[in-house]
């Protein structure tokens, strides 16, 4: 494919690709053209370098994410759909926990979102200071939730590098921290009480157990 008949959406959204694929260290121009078709020097005429394509990737994820009316519904519920859309997303695209990390990302539909939040809490009452702590709570609520599963999909994919099995690795990690753990009244109980899930496996309600809790928390400490 031609310099001149790439589109910058044609590389982004083909980036979105590798990068679900193989990673944020999986992405690059060579990679990229080979996916396009397209020479990788072609690339740099859209998007300058991979800081700006990473940049350009994550804002058209922000994209994805719910952003409910917060005329048709209290700002709870207004509140737990955007968290909970915003999880959705991270747990899809795991790549952007790591991409939080390690680049300077805005857009404008990270702005668009963060726009959503603000306009949503003051609309419920809550003053300039209030709804700023509000929507950054959420966010790193969020964002801490979703680096577990991201961090498991980073490892599996490290350990199956060259073709090995990651279980074989896995299963051995886990055998030694469960017996580790054992050696703690409060973790064998769990591990016993677990029997077979595992050390170390958390609930699939954590989410929703810390997200009620951390609205609760907003609610009582706010002044309408």
């Amino acid at each position: 494919m031609a310099r001149d008949t790439l589109t910058r959406e044609q590389i982004v959204g083909a980036a979105i690709e590798l990068l679900d694929a193989d990673g944020l260290d999986g992405l690059n121009m060579r990679s990229l053209g080979q996916r396009l078709d397209s020479a990788p020097t072609a690339m740099y005429w859209h998007v300058r370098n991979k800081d700006n394509l990473v940049r350009l990737a994550v804002d058209e994820v922000w994209g994805e994410m719910t952003l409910p009316d917060p005329a048709a519904t209290d700002w709870r519920a207004a509140a737990e759909a955007m968290a909970t859309g915003m999880y959705t997303v991270l747990a899809r695209h795991p790549w952007l926990v790591q991409a939080q990390a390690s680049h300077l990302l805005y857009g404008p539909n990270k702005s668009r979102h963060d726009e959503h939040a603000l306009a949503l809490f003051e609309a419920a009452g809550f003053d300039d200071d209030a709804a700023d702590r509000a929507v950054a709570a959420i966010f790193l609520f969020v964002l801490g939730n979703a680096t577990g599963p991201a961090a498991n999909v980073s490892l599996r994919r490290r350990l199956s590098k060259g073709g090995a099995d990651p279980e074989t690795p896995l299963a051995a990690a886990m055998a030694e921290a469960t017996a580790i753990a054992g050696e703690f009244p409060h973790l064998r109980a769990r591990i016993e009480r677990a029997a077979g899930t595992g050390y170390n496996a958390a609930p699939d309600s954590t989410f929703r157990f810390g997200l009620a809790a951390l609205l609760d928390g907003i609610g009582a400490r706010t002044t309408f």
